[in-house]
């Protein structure tokens, strides 16, 4: 399966303004890539690719006064396969853990895992340790939780989430990774692309997409608060604490966003954009 991905910013400034971007996909999957990603901008100007503390791909740029347009696209192979699933997956003990998973146990700035800590032992410490109680914290964020596109909150954390009411989906991540953390569960941030490939399609606009993965068994495993179901062609875009490691697009002055736009969709070796639900049908897992 070949899946194209994209996203086009259209912002307004008053003045020449820095401008960090964090929308490539990942290095791993540029093997996948069956050409070049195209990244523009216009008016013209240059573009510098760093990696983060994280190792996401950033990239740098300043736009000039006026209006201003970022656009990337690129098309992937993809294995056409759901989501890993291994309900034996265990949790491992925190002395036993890498060092580098340390830091995906700690609170950050929208996953306040040390004020749910109590509430997080309260409804899932009875629970038997290992992937049934992480599906566990999934489920009870679709108990509290319903999505709604339209509420999104730069302000609305973890702690806020854990009242219940509307969300979009990097607050259903971020709740979930604050009671995972509180369990000495590393768990970290993920966003990127993940289309409606295999599922019936939504009427919604196409956003990046916030979920999670989860440290058991020696690995990291994709879990998806929002859907709370395997996706297939997902394209990790960075990984961080929470959203704000990993913001799409961080501007060192003010900016109005006249315009977003994402696209993600499965298409043939010509570029034809095809109907996703005739993917992934005989491969699930």
């Amino acid at each position: 399966m070949r899946v194209r991905v994209g996203h086009e910013f259209r912002i307004k400034v008053e003045q020449p303004t820095p401008l960090i971007c964090l929308v490539a996909p990942e290095a791993a999957r540029h093997d996948d890539f069956t050409a070049p990603e195209q990244v523009t901008t216009n008016p013209h100007v240059d573009v510098h690719e760093y990696r983060d503390l994280f190792g996401n791909i950033c990239r740098r740029m300043v736009a000039p006064a006026g209006e201003f347009v970022l656009r990337g696209d690129v098309t992937l192979n993809d294995d056409e396969m759901w989501d890993d699933v291994d309900f034996a997956a265990q949790e491992t003990r925190v002395e036993d853990l890498p060092d580098d998973a340390l830091i995906y146990l700690m609170a950050s700035r929208y996953v306040e895992s040390d004020v749910l800590s109590q509430q997080a032992w309260d409804l899932f410490g009875h629970l038997q340790p290992g992937w049934g109680r992480v599906q566990a914290v999934l489920d009870h964020g679709h108990k509290v939780l319903t999505f709604d596109y339209g509420t999104a909150s730069v302000f609305r954390t973890a702690h806020d989430a854990s009242k219940g009411g509307m969300a979009v989906c990097r607050d259903f991540a971020h709740l979930a990774l604050a009671y995972l953390r509180a369990l000495n569960i590393p768990a970290r941030y993920v966003n990127g692309y993940v289309g409606d490939i295999g599922v019936p399609k939504v009427d919604a606009p196409m956003d990046f997409a916030a979920w999670i993965e989860v440290y058991l068994s020696g690995r990291w495993w994709t879990f998806d608060p929002r859907n709370n179901e395997r996706r297939l062609g997902r394209v990790v875009v960075a990984r961080g604490r929470d959203a704000a490691d990993v913001a799409m697009l961080a501007s060192f002055g003010p900016h109005q966003l006249l315009d977003f736009t994402v696209w993600c969709h499965p298409v043939d070796e010509t570029g034809q954009e095809l109907d996703g639900m005739a993917f992934g049908q005989e491969t699930r897992r």
